[in-house]
């Protein structure tokens, strides 16, 4: 169907509302420690997408800039006066933070920090190849955020036109089908293996690493369990507590424990917990895995 001049006006002046020019990364430095501060705060300032809202020592002080500015990206130190750095996020709340990086001396807090849904994790003393690898990875994580914004303004902008024609294919062209892992590189010594996802059983949080169970044997991957989940299939991949993910078809039943979690038992006889705040989500995807059998 042809769009009528006044439909493309119309369209016009909505896509006219959408901004063009990139906006700058705001991030915020939250580290106890002078040098820290320093250091970091002039390799952010140096960077051109980025704009530095503040450094700050304190978790009070933290609480307060992520009140006044809106952020992208904080690096936060956990052992900071005041309050820690897991504190300052339960005040501060998930909205404002935006990608959180921790930077501390030790990996004590990591597995907590993956928990809280951090993006990555910084050991001190930081080497510049690591950071400007995290703070790369940190701007591509904020422009997809960016980018899914904007496409459901455009959606909810385009719904509010009248007019069966603005709907055109031609014009809104449907989102391309999401690609998840096929399969997981694993760097063992001496050499590169490569296992399919399939062929795997279940996965679990150890640190800051995955471990990869599959057909009785144990890989090490080293990234976070959520940043994993985020590239698997959610209709063969779920997580059925806050540090494993299991193939749904590697399920063979679910027994019953007590205030609403199950015993989740796979082929190979593993058993493995099922929290009740993941209930939900693991019914609707068995059935499905069912449903395909």
């Amino acid at each position: 169907m042809a769009l009528s001049v006044e439909a493309l006006k119309q369209r016009g002046d909505i896509l006219g509302q959408l901004p063009r020019d990139p906006a700058p990364i705001r991030v915020l430095l939250v580290d106890p420690e002078r040098a820290t501060r320093q250091g970091l705060g002039l390799r952010l300032a140096a960077d051109p997408e980025v704009e530095l809202v503040g450094l700050c020592a304190s978790g009070p002080e933290a609480l307060r800039l992520l009140r006044q500015h809106p952020i992208d990206v904080i690096f936060l130190d956990v052992e900071i006066s005041g309050m820690d750095g897991f504190q300052v996020l339960r005040e501060a709340g998930s909205e404002r933070t935006g990608a959180i990086i921790f930077v501390t001396a030790t990996a004590t807090h990591a597995l907590k920090a993956f928990e809280v849904h951090a993006l990555d994790y910084l050991l001190k003393p930081i080497e510049d190849e690591r950071f400007t690898r995290v703070l790369a990875r940190a701007k591509e994580h904020v422009r997809g955020e960016r980018i899914q914004v904007l496409a459901r303004q455009l959606v909810g902008l385009l719904g509010m036109t009248s007019g069966a024609a603005l709907a055109a294919p031609s014009l809104v062209p449907p989102p391309s089908a999401p690609h998840y892992l096929e399969r997981l590189v694993l760097k063992e010594v001496g050499r590169v293996a490569f296992l399919p996802v399939g062929e795997v059983d279940w996965m679990e949080a150890e640190d800051y690493y995955v471990q990869v169970h599959s057909e009785g044997r144990t890989h090490l991957l080293r990234q976070s369990l959520r940043e994993l989940e985020g590239r698997l299939d959610p209709h063969q991949f779920v997580r059925i507590h806050r540090s494993t993910i299991v193939n749904a078809h590697r399920v063979r039943e679910m027994r019953p424990l007590f205030h609403g979690e199950y015993q989740v038992i796979l082929r190979d006889g593993t058993c493995l917990k099922l929290s009740r705040s993941y209930r939900q989500r693991v019914d609707v995807l068995l059935g499905r895995a069912r449903s395909r059998a």
